[in-house]
């Protein structure tokens, strides 16, 4: 089982020698699906087995820092969008696990100097070791309810996006498809985006783009979007 574990009692374990690690379950939408990055469990990887990337903590470093030196090692990238979500602890191991989940923008690739890294589909990942499948799950249903009430499915576009890539992005987080005129409707009504006097060309006619607004309160405009 694992435990929610304080910060204070973070720092005990730490000085009783028990080893501290920071994994991060890296999310981005890619080929129309929500992925995540999974790394190679140990050198032999006749067995199949994937992780979430992760390192052990630093005695001189702290735990958002060690999150942030993993997505450089994982995609040479420090900027993107970093959240703690939750801390296990293991009865009868050595060992305790702070996990957060960053949002990965679509045109950001795996470092290739690093192990092997890929990009899985959430609903169709490999052979997870240990708990790192539960850990996913949890991880995904924090994201859904999260987009629920604030701006967080934005850091998955790009900067400039139409109502329709950003209905599409909030169908595929959610699993589930959202009736186009009320999915419209509430979102401007929120006043968290706005039009941007550039139009994207292809079949049809020219679709508008948006751009989120930087001094929107969206915990507040946006609450419970989408119920």
């Amino acid at each position: 089982m694992s435990d929610l574990l304080p910060g204070n009692q973070i720092v005990k374990l730490v000085a009783c020698d028990i080893k501290l690690e920071v994994r991060v379950i890296l999310f981005s939408l890619r080929d129309r699906q929500l992925q995540v990055l999974l790394a190679p469990a140990g050198e032999n990887q006749a067995m199949d087995l994937w992780q979430l990337p992760g390192n052990l903590v630093d005695r001189f470093c702290s735990l958002e820092e060690t999150a942030s030196m993993c997505l450089v090692e994982y995609i040479g990238c420090r900027e993107a969008y970093l959240e703690q979500l939750y801390t296990y602890g293991y009865a009868g191991e050595q060992l305790v696990s702070v996990v957060y989940y960053a949002l990965i923008p679509g045109d950001i690739y795996p470092n290739k100097k690093h192990t092997p890294s890929q990009w899985f589909p959430v609903d169709t990942p490999p052979v997870l070791i240990s708990n790192h499948a539960e850990i996913l799950q949890y991880a995904l249903r924090r994201l859904r309810y999260k987009l629920e009430y604030t701006a967080v499915g934005f850091e998955l576009l790009p900067d400039h996006f139409t109502l329709s890539e950003l209905q599409s992005t909030y169908e595929i987080v959610l699993g589930e498809k959202l009736d186009k005129r009320n999915f419209r409707r509430r979102i401007l009504k929120a006043d968290v985006i706005e039009p941007t006097p550039h139009q994207r060309c292809g079949e049809g006619r020219p679709a508008r783009l948006f751009r989120y607004r930087p001094d929107a309160v969206a915990e507040v405009k946006a609450r419970r979007l989408f119920p």
